[in-house]
């Protein structure tokens, strides 16, 4: 069974497969009476027909090491994942390999981060690590069929980062 580590999650290492969307730098506008600070477009959604919809989702919280099974993707669709709750979670992918997956990566987001998945980018299911595993999820909502699983020939075990 292969074995990677989770890194932890940058703006620089998801480029290639999404977006990290957090609050790093300085807003790009404060407005509410000056007691906000917006952070403004931190995510491209980017959906071929349908319109965005934002659904929750409460998936069950796992543990490492965590057995990697499955990978999918959203053809007609990117898929943002917002964390409802201060806990960071562990976020899978994987290049495409001639229409396949290729070697995953795993990424720890740290609390107040979220993602969003490129169309087309083979990702892990939904994987929080601390109860109570509820996001907000925004995503492409319209017709076909914009799902493709692929399971792994072999699992890959997914270690916690060195503390």
């Amino acid at each position: 069974m292969t074995e990677i580590v989770a890194q932890p999650m940058s703006i620089e290492a998801f480029a290639l497969f999404g977006d990290v969307i957090d609050c790093a730098g300085d807003p790009d506008k404060i407005i509410n009476q000056g007691k906000c600070g917006r952070y403004h477009d931190r995510a491209v959604m980017d959906f071929s027909d349908g319109h965005a919809g934002i659904s929750l989702f409460r998936a069950e919280p796992r543990s490492f090491p965590y057995t990697l099974e499955l990978l999918e993707r959203h053809p007609y669709g990117s898929q943002a994942f917002v964390p409802m709750s201060e806990h960071g979670f562990l976020v899978i992918v994987a290049p495409d390999v001639g229409g396949k997956p290729g070697t995953p990566l795993a990424f720890l987001t740290e609390p107040g981060q979220a993602i969003n998945f490129h169309r087309g980018t083979w990702h892990g299911v939904l994987t929080p690590l601390h109860a109570p595993g509820l996001f907000a999820v925004v995503d492409r909502i319209g017709d076909g069929a914009n799902l493709e699983e692929v399971w792994l020939d072999q699992p890959v075990t997914i270690t916690a980062p060195p503390s």
